[in-house]
């Protein structure tokens, strides 16, 4: 089964299409009591686990189940494990296992679908897709359709046959996510607690799923949204953006003026993008206007929000930014871009603080992504983890397949210029990226629409009035200018000056993306 099929298959709802009021009624009772159940448990599900296990009732209703062949705990490092308390330890391994004919046997992801209601797959982008097709088989085998499928993944997918990047949410819309900020150490914490959102684009299913998740620990509050594609673009953009965060802390940390600048840039392109993916979404009229109930009623403080340009004299919408108000989602961007008072920073953070080490050191951009990817393992960070690289390799077929503005994105433009450009433009983003007032002024220039664009355009549309305008115009002020100069017969001078770095990155930028 291919992942088309399977998003043909894919219904993805908790209740069968009945009209009769007793079984639906018998369907939500048994949502109530239902089981969540997550497979594939790396770092974060296992601390999430065991922030759970701390708080656990009488009552359990999370089941985990490691991949084939991985140990249930095996994502957390040995210092990690002995400072875990033995009790929680062991309600998180009868949380992954079964008991069969005595023995106690680790769970399959059919175990996960025959005893819940909600299966998140929370295997990072190298193994999500394939677990979906999985479970979607399962599925069908075991008589559960109705079992709702999430995942976590927070990076962008890619077909090597069509050679196409994409979010996986896009290319199978009913597919749940589900994201929120936090600390795999702070969530072993017992006084912390943590917000989340379930997004899914029928309003009553994540209305329904949120409510399952929320009751896996007092300690975490999970709301329900219908951004299912722009929670999971954002979570791919910010791992990305935080790798940028990490690198600006620990290269400028002796130059704190450009951080707050820096971080808020960040913070802002990435909700910019999502806003740009929002209206390329197939089901966007049907995720407004075919609701069991308004938005507002779901938590969304207003039904819709939504950027408008003129262009060639029509008013055009350009951007939704109603997702923002899941505070979760932003929560989770600004959160994954700072330094904590205590534990470690995410790991994507991390990235950035070994990129500063080492450019620091070799005075250098990195040579290649796998140079880089051999900086973080000498640092302990296995890069199969690090979302936001990989995510980073797909960069410039996600800028086209979305159409995301260069202005909206230069922060990981120039990121992306420093690890995969030539030498000359590794140079330019050296300098850029490492002195504190080239930095500062490409915030500042860099997130400024430029004119080049709109006289690009004026040319692709000669027909319309406002265009023809605007090229005529931009002629007499040149041959104007040409005939003062004439006059005066001050000839042409010129001038050596090579224009600064952060101009020319922009430049090279423009023109490569």
């Amino acid at each position: 089964m291919s992942l088309s099929t399977a998003t043909l298959l894919n219904s993805n709802g908790f209740f069968p299409p009945s009209l009769d009021k007793d079984q639906v009624r018998q369907r939500i009772w048994e949502l109530e009591t239902g089981k969540v159940g997550f497979y594939s448990v790396g770092l974060y599900p296992a601390s999430l686990a065991y922030n759970c296990a701390m708080q656990q009732k009488d009552e359990d209703n999370l089941l985990l189940a490691p991949r084939a062949e991985r140990e249930l705990l095996g994502a957390f490092t040995q210092s990690a494990l002995d400072g875990m308390d033995p009790k929680h330890v062991a309600v998180m391994e009868r949380m992954g296992s079964h008991q069969v004919e005595g023995d106690r046997q680790p769970n399959t992801l059919a175990d996960l679908l025959r005893r819940c209601e909600l299966v998140v797959l929370s295997a990072n982008s190298n193994h999500v897709e394939e677990d979906l097709i999985k479970a979607i088989e399962l599925r069908e085998q075991l008589g559960r359709q109705h079992v709702v499928l999430a995942c976590l993944a927070g990076s962008f997918s890619h077909d090597n046959l069509i050679n196409e990047s994409y979010v996986l949410c896009e290319k199978v819309p009913s597919l749940g996510f589900f994201s929120g900020f936090h600390r795999h150490g702070a969530l072993r914490n017992p006084l912390d607690s943590f917000t989340a959102n379930f997004c899914h684009p029928n309003a009553l299913t994540a209305l329904l799923g949120a409510r399952m998740l929320d009751r896996l620990s007092p300690n975490i509050q999970v709301s329900a949204g219908v951004h299912n594609i722009e929670g999971q673009y954002i979570k791919a953009a910010k791992n990305m953006s935080s790798v940028f965060a990490g690198f600006g802390y620990t290269y400028h940390q002796d130059n704190p003026g450009v951080l707050p600048t820096l971080l808020t840039l960040l913070l802002d392109q990435c909700l910019d993008q999502a806003a740009t993916v929002s209206m390329a979404r197939r089901n966007r009229q049907r995720l407004y206007n075919r609701q069991p109930f308004a938005l507002t009623e779901l938590g969304y403080g207003v039904q819709r929000i939504e950027a408008a340009l003129v262009r060639g004299g029509d008013m055009e919408k350009v951007r939704d930014h109603t997702f923002a108000q899941l505070t979760a989602m932003v929560a989770d961007v600004r959160g994954s871009m700072m330094l904590p008072v205590s534990g470690t920073p995410t790991r994507n953070f991390q990235v950035g603080q070994v990129l500063a080490e080492h450019m620091r050191a070799e005075k250098r951009c990195p040579q290649s992504m796998e140079e880089l990817e051999n900086w973080c393992e000498q640092a302990g960070l296995r890069k199969g983890g690090l979302e936001g690289l990989k995510s980073l390799r797909y960069w410039p077929q996600i800028v086209r397949k979305y159409a995301i503005p260069v202005h909206d994105a230069s922060m990981v433009n120039l990121l992306y210029m420093a690890i995969y450009g030539n030498a000359t433009t590794k140079n330019v983003a050296f300098s850029v990226m490492t002195e504190s007032r080239e930095l500062s002024n490409y915030c500042q220039e860099s997130v400024r629409p430029t004119h080049s664009r709109r006289y690009a355009e004026a040319l692709q549309n000669l027909d319309q009035p406002e265009a023809m305008d605007l090229m005529v115009n931009a002629v007499i002020a040149d041959n104007a200018r040409r005939l003062i100069r004439d006059d005066n017969g001050i000839e042409e001078q010129e001038t050596s000056d090579e224009p600064p770095a952060y101009l020319k990155a922009m430049n090279v930028i423009e023109n490569a993306l």
